[in-house]
């Protein structure tokens, strides 16, 4: 398991920084960006270099699983910012023209060494086949998704939402792996849905719930990690 950010250690004063309710700042911005100041996740990875807290789910996930090596292919759906892109490129040195990681995200991105980036929907029908077009050898040994629809408010409406992208994220995902492949995906508790299920483990030979120390504890985030493609 990754070592938990610096800052956190016996000794300190464990200071808090609170905001003074800005007239035009609602009550749950004003939270969201108390916490946000007070995240040693967000400390680091801007210390780091990383575009997001988020590339320390995906170094925990690693550290503990070990799915990223040395010349690997990835691709990274949902990829913006790009804090997990930026985790892989290193990983499987694709800086170094060793490995390669191809993301795509609706959101434009600024540009990361070592990264084929697609600006597009990753449900948009051309989606998978402009994927696929960029891959070296014409498959994948990791597939990620970190992607997530904007949040509606209601519960029930924005779990069916993360699930259809998980869905069709572990399609393609089987499409494009090669044999032995692995598929990390972000879920909600809640339940990954049978569908899902029952298509990885069809096709994997270890299917599990993981929640990396990252993720904040608050969060019903959860991610499936699907070991082991068949092909």
């Amino acid at each position: 398991m990754g070592k938990a950010p610096r800052g956190g250690s016996s000794g300190q004063r464990n200071l808090t920084v609170r905001l003074k309710t800005a007239r035009q700042r609602t009550l749950s911005s004003q939270k969201w960006l108390e916490r946000q100041l007070n995240d040693p996740y967000v400390a680091r990875a801007k210390s780091d270099g990383y575009r997001s807290r988020a590339a320390f789910k995906l170094i925990e996930i690693d550290e503990r699983h070990h799915l990223l090596r040395d010349g690997q292919t990835v691709v990274d759906l949902g990829a913006a910012p790009g804090g997990w892109s930026q985790v892989a490129a290193k990983r499987v040195r694709a800086t170094e023209d060793r490995g390669q990681v191809v993301a795509i995200d609706i959101s434009e991105m600024e540009s990361i060494a070592g990264v084929s980036i697609i600006h597009l929907d990753f449900m948009d029908e051309t989606a998978p086949a402009r994927l696929k077009a960029l891959l070296r050898d014409g498959g994948a040994d990791i597939v990620l998704s970190d992607m997530a629809a904007p949040a509606t408010g209601h519960a029930a409406t924005d779990h069916l939402r993360i699930m259809a992208l998980a869905e069709a994220a572990g399609h393609f995902a089987t499409e494009v792996l090669k044999p032995g492949g692995s598929f990390l995906c972000k879920v909600f508790q809640g339940g990954t849905e049978r569908d899902l299920l029952e298509l990885l483990k069809r096709s994997f030979k270890s299917v599990k719930h993981v929640k990396p120390p990252a993720s904040r504890a608050d969060s019903s985030e959860l991610y499936v990690l699907a070991t082991g493609f068949r092909g």
